[in-house]
């Protein structure tokens, strides 16, 4: 297979199951690979809020009697490892949200997503961190402290799905879920080198607790792209539990044909989005990239601005007033701040204003559609940085990139637009690495609505181009990075 004992944890999907088929790996191999990685690395990255690791050993061995005695019969991901984030509600089982107010909450039924990974025949060994209610794109709460970036300790692993994009890109898990409400699956892929996938809205079900929000979707995390078609074909297709769920499917291959002759616009700032020269650098070799390929890479102008920032904010602090008002007056005190603050936010925003968010959205789109007529995919950065600091602070008065001032909480991201024109699917693959911090950086690859095809194609072919599934976090050089985190950490506790 091409791996050593010493490296099973990061095979793939696609490689543990051909293995498994083959009779050459066992899923208790695997899960005890993951697991002894888990217990080397984790303490450093804090990536889980619970592990279940005698439950999880019990199922890797039902899988592993089902490859030995009627292989035929095996699931689409029998005896995978998959870690599942826990603000996705998990039937009887803990799912705190990343808040104190949930710290013993289990909810009655699972997200329908959750429930079709468990169909499929994952081994659930681990639930990944997330800030409070999903709300950042750097993760830390008050309930479960700082994830840390398994390449540079010293920075985020981004978020929303920040536990689940460190704890793939480390080996921790094979697989992971996110859910994106502003680029909580992308984020983390960005920040930590692996692979996220933002499904058209409808092609996966959401889930019960948002009925009918447009900006939210569940998707994968993984260290290919073709294990992200395997997860997705999992995810994806109709619900009853979701109206908007589609018919239908869209069964994605695990191998890809070449896309020489495509068109490719490139915009490398979404019109207003100040960008880091590290960014920029490794979004210019991705795009001559593509071009080696044999594509035209044209650089377009979206004409988006500001306004874009202004309806995504509305549409989210509306949507957390509405979920959270009723427990604001308890636990506000023991919320995190940011939250609050996004919460009375909200609480201030009217109907008209809501309409306002639906009408920029439809402008956002006249202006995005030509283009993507036009061009077969679009490519843009996924973050304006390659990571910010791990105890990045959303209220931060001092965050700058180029020297500019910049809005600490999500003006470094270059994803919640593609929330709000929430039908064009959106894949992050890696792009580079930024030499000063080891931070990878990430490339968003966007396409016509609902053609999940075209843009999981581009994307295999850009990864066949920049090969990444071999390079590994946690070196000599990362594990000084940790010494010296911690080092910091121990002064700042005496200090404080």
């Amino acid at each position: 297979m091409g791996h050593t004992d010493s490296d099973l944890h990061f095979i793939s999907a696609t490689e543990a199951l051909a293995a498994f088929r083959a009779k050459q790996l066992s899923p208790v191999e695997l899960l005890q690979a993951i697991v002894d990685r888990i217990e080397t690395v984790n303490d450093q990255l804090n990536c889980f809020t619970s592990t279940h690791f005698d439950r999880a050993m019990e199922q890797a061995r039902k899988a592993e009697q089902t490859y030995a005695s009627s292989p035929d019969s095996a699931r689409p991901l029998e005896g995978i490892p998959c870690a599942i984030k826990d603000w996705h509600s998990l039937a009887g089982e803990i799912t705190t949200y990343g808040s104190r107010a949930f710290k013993d909450f289990r909810p009655d039924q699972s997200a329908p997503t959750v429930e079709r990974l468990l169909d499929a025949g994952v081994v659930m060994h681990a639930r990944t961190t997330t800030p409070e209610f999903a709300h950042s794109g750097a993760t830390h709460s008050p309930l479960w402290g700082i994830t840390r970036n398994p390449w540079n300790p010293e920075y985020s692993a981004g978020g929303s799905s920040g536990g689940a994009g460190a704890a793939v890109a480390a080996g921790m898990t094979t697989i992971a879920d996110g859910t994106d409400g502003g680029g909580s699956i992308r984020i983390p892929a960005s920040a930590n080198g692996v692979v996220g996938y933002k499904p058209p809205f409808g092609r996966n079900p959401t889930d019960r607790e948002h009925p009918g929000e447009t900006v939210l979707h569940y998707g994968p995390l993984t260290r290919t792209v073709a294990d992200a078609a395997l997860v997705q074909n999992v995810l994806s297709g109709p619900h009853p539990a979701d109206l908007y769920s589609l018919r239908d499917r869209v069964e994605l291959p695990l191998e890809f044909e070449d896309i020489s002759g495509w068109r490719v616009a490139l915009s490398m700032d979404l019109g207003y989005i100040e960008l880091s020269e590290v960014v920029q650098e490794n979004t210019r070799n991705a795009a001559d990239a593509f071009r080696a390929m044999g594509c035209t890479v044209d650089q377009v102008d979206l004409g988006w601005d500001d306004a874009v920032l202004g309806a995504w904010l509305t549409n989210w602090e509306g949507l957390f007033w509405a979920l959270l008002k009723d427990d604001y007056q308890r636990w506000r005190f023991q919320f995190d701040p940011f939250v609050v603050k996004i919460l009375e936010l909200g609480s201030r925003h009217s109907v008209p204003d809501f309409y306002a968010v639906q009408r920029t959205r439809f402008e956002m789109y006249q202006k995005l559609a030509p283009i993507l007529d036009e061009y077969d995919v679009l490519i843009c950065p996924t973050i304006a940085v390659p990571s910010v600091r791990a105890e990045h602070r959303n209220d931060d008065p001092d965050f700058q990139i180029n020297g500019k001032p910049v809005y600490p909480y999500v003006g470094w991201l270059l994803t919640y637009p593609f929330n709000l024109v929430s039908q064009c699917p959106v894949v992050s693959v890696p792009s580079g690495f930024c030499p000063d911090t080891n931070v990878p950086t990430g490339l968003q690859i966007v396409a016509r609505t609902f053609d999940d095809m075209r843009v999981f194609r581009a994307a295999a072919a850009f990864e066949k181009a920049r090969p990444w599934k071999d390079k590994r976090p946690m070196t000599a050089a990362t594990r000084q990075r940790f010494d010296r985190a911690d080092a910091n950490a121990r002064q700042t506790s005496r200090v404080g």
